[in-house]
């Protein structure tokens, strides 16, 4: 039997998700290269992790920077391959889809979706889709939300990317089940992450009609955050999913699941949207 790689390659490593599963990979003995975009950061990282973190300077829309890392990584291995890719990489701004801007909505869908596809093609050949690939298979965790399925105002673009991720990772799975390489789909709910914190001004919005309802959900963000999940155990459960022999398709990792999670996807469309009327301000006036 061909032996089992442990190296493993995260995106977004600096912060949040990426930074948690990082620390608990390595705490597991895998060697992992993960992506930040300073150098500061690289070398924080390099100097708190030491010599089983290898830090690799590139954002996820740079094609040539993500060439390069590939090239540094195929020396680098010299043959023996990724055993897994975690594509954590994102980014989510609030903001009502008719105010919005384009420019803010690309950007959602040039690094949650293409730059998280352009990473993927990349590395592929190192996790085993190619002939004579030395070791077994790497496996793909792609790093998708509850808001993959359950669509909430004021992050339409954020929603909209995830939902795309969904649908991407789900075609992707079946494509390289011919090379033996697994692709899951992560969810997670409410985490005590910067993401959030990095993209609820809402004062470009105070003289729209949906102000009011967006300081009813900047409360909810700052609510689900004190309430979310830790870094910690998102970068353990991201260990225990790569090390499960048969691991499911999609993973939901979400505090109060049955009123987070279960609940709005049983309910009716119209029900959930008038229940979020209700509480936000969202309705047309009487």
């Amino acid at each position: 039997m061909k032996p089992v790689s442990k190296n493993i390659l995260i995106t977004g490593v600096s912060t949040g998700i990426g930074y948690g599963a990082t620390k608990h990979f390595i705490g597991r003995g895998y060697t992992v290269f993960g992506s930040v975009r300073t150098q500061t950061d690289a070398d924080r990282l390099q100097a708190e992790f030491g010599d089983t973190f290898v830090p690799l300077l590139f954002d996820v829309t740079d094609a040539e920077a993500v060439s390069a890392a590939v090239r540094l990584l195929t020396e680098r291995l010299a043959g023996s391959g990724l055993g897994g890719l975690i594509n954590n990489a994102g980014i989510a701004i609030g903001g009502p889809l008719q105010y919005q801007p384009m420019a803010t909505i690309r950007q959602h869908f040039n690094v949650n979706v293409l730059g998280l596809l352009q990473v993927t093609q990349a590395f592929l050949p190192l996790l085993g889709a190619r002939e004579n690939h030395p070791v077994q298979p790497g496996r793909i965790q792609n790093i998708s939300s509850v808001n993959g399925q359950i669509a909430i105002p004021f992050m339409g673009a954020y929603v909209g990317s995830k939902h795309a991720v969904e649908g991407l990772t789900h075609s992707l799975r079946r494509e390289l089940i011919l090379f033996g390489i697994k692709v899951i789909l992560v969810g997670p709910g409410a985490v005590k992450t910067p993401i959030w914190g990095k993209g609820t001004d809402i004062s470009p919005y105070a003289n729209t009609a949906y102000y009011p309802a967006m300081q009813w959900f900047l409360k909810q963000v700052e609510a689900s955050e004190n309430r979310g999940l830790s870094i910690d155990y998102l970068g353990e459960r991201i260990v225990d999913i790569h090390e499960t022999a048969r691991p499911s398709v999609r993973y939901a990792l979400v505090p109060s699941k049955l009123t987070s999670w279960i609940l709005p996807r049983l309910l009716p469309a119209q029900t959930l949207d008038w229940l979020l009327g209700r509480v936000s301000g969202l309705r047309q006036p009487t």
